[in-house]
Order: structure tokens, then C-alpha cells, then sequence
């Protein structure tokens, strides 16, 4: 679309490109806004509720006892405040983010060559589900359960908890992100051995290693007693490194001859 501009064609592409993405943005921030009760009852504050959809399929399973609603409290006189605009502004670029992704992809589309457009496109694709993958798991497993067990832990009957809604909310976009960021593992195992950086062997050789680390950052991410919810989270962990591996040995340039 901008083939043949001059440098201030472009500019002017670029700053038309920024305006839209910001509108749109600043206009999903203002519709969050609006629907507090929405955002934060049925979606931010949910795993706090003892009927939260997680708690419920988990004890018809019989593998989550003694789960207790659980309600914050605020100590910072503006902490309300700003947690509703940040969350609504976290919100609307969650939610924006694939048209962000389409306005920088058009805006960049035309210095590709046509033989780069296609991986390109496919990467993209990969990025969004790899990452919203890993977030909806945060969500629905591994956030409610880290909450539920930190959140009724105590260490003596005369110590309460009072979890206040700054730790509430840091752990809960903290957990999403990293998460997030985690399940683009096997992208960036297909980066770095496209351009020979990563080999697929060596990840193959460091694969005892793999499942011990694994195995240390699910029983930090769930800190439990319960052996099933460990593997519950290691499992999806220990799957994408596999994943990496596939991914890696498919990408390695292949040796002429």
C-alpha cells in the first residue's frame, strides 16, 4: 500500500497507523471502563469466588477440598482508582492487540519480498495462539489453584489473611504475562534454529535437565501439597519443550550432500 512513497509518504502512513491504533484503544479502555461490574465480578475477580468454574470441575473430581470465597481488602486510598484504570487500559490492549498486529503488518507488508510474506503471516498466527493459549491456562488452572492455596494458607489459626487488592491484582496480570510469554517457547526454538543459533540436538541432550526444571517451576507456580496439580502444570510445560524440539528440528538448516 505504500510502495513508492517518499520518506515523509511514509511518515505520514506510520503517524495515520499510530492515530487509529490509539482510537482504538483509548475508545476499548473507555468501554471497559464503563463496564466495571462486568470486568472485574465476572472476569477479574472471578477465581476469589468459591463457585469459580475451576473450583466446581475440581471438586467433582475430588481434587480441590476446601475451597472458601475469599474477599480482598484496599489500603491505599487511590489503589481502587487505579487499579480500575490500569485494568481497563490492560484490557483494551489485550483485546486490541490483533488489530495492532494487522495495522503493523500492512504498514511493513510492502518491504517484504513475496517469498516472505507467507512465514511471516503463519508466525504471526502462531504468536496470537501460542500466547492467548497460554494465558486462558494461567487463568482457568494455574492462577485459581496458586490463589486458593496461598490465599487459605496459614501458619498458625491466629495469623489471618487479608490479601490486600495491589497483590491480588500484581500476581493475577503478573501470572497471565508469564504464561504468556512461556507458551512462545517453541516459536523462539524455530527462531533461533532458522538462523542456526539453536540446535535441535542440543535441546535433546539437555532433556533430563528439562524435566527437572520443569518439575522445579511448577511446584513454584503451584507451591501445594497436592502431587496432581504439580503435574497438572508441569505436563503443559513439559509438552512445549517437546514441542520446541519438533519445532527446532524442522526449522535447522539442512546439511548439502
Amino acid at each position: 500500500m505504500n510502495e513508492g512513497k517518499t520518506f515523509w509518504g511514509h511518515v505520514e502512513v506510520f503517524r495515520w497507523m499510530l492515530i487509529r491504533c490509539i482510537a482504538l484503544v483509548f475508545g476499548l479502555a473507555v468501554a471497559a471502563f464503563c463496564l466495571k461490574d462486568f470486568v472485574f465480578e465476572q472476569f477479574i475477580l472471578a477465581p476469589c469466588n468459591a463457585d469459580f468454574v475451576t473450583y466446581r470441575l475440581f471438586g467433582k473430581m475430588g481434587l480441590v477440598a476446601n475451597v472458601q470465597q475469599i474477599d480482598l481488602i484496599n489500603i491505599n486510598l487511590a489503589s481502587q482508582l487505579t487499579t480500575h484504570l490500569s485494568i481497563s487500559l490492560y484490557l483494551a490492549l489485550v483485546v486490541a492487540f490483533p488489530y495492532l498486529i494487522v495495522e503493523t503488518w500492512m504498514f511493513v507488508k510492502p518491504a517484504l519480498y513475496s517469498n516472505e510474506r507467507k512465514p511471516a503471516v503463519v508466525a504471526i498466527m502462531a504468536f496470537f495462539f501460542q500466547f492467548f493459549l497460554g494465558m486462558a491456562l494461567a487463568y482457568y488452572l494455574i492462577f485459581p489453584l496458586t490463589f486458593n492455596f496461598l490465599g487459605t494458607y496459614q501458619v498458625s489459626a491466629r495469623v489471618a489473611n487479608h490479601i490486600s487488592l495491589n497483590s491480588y491484582i500484581g500476581t493475577f496480570i503478573g501470572l497471565l504475562f508469564m504464561m504468556g510469554l512461556v507458551f512462545e517457547m517453541p516459536i523462539v526454538a524455530y527462531f533461533f534454529a532458522k538462523i542456526g543459533v539453536l540446535k535441535s540436538a542440543y535441546l535433546r541432550k539437555w532433556r533430563k535437565v528439562a524435566v527437572v526444571l520443569v518439575l522445579v517451576a511448577a511446584a513454584f507456580i503451584t507451591p501445594s501439597t497436592d502431587v496432581f496439580t504439580m503435574c497438572l502444570v508441569a505436563l503443559p510445560l513439559w509438552l512445549l519443550y517437546e514441542l520446541s524440539i519438533r519445532v527446532a528440528s524442522r526449522a535447522e538448516p539442512r546439511q548439502e550432500g
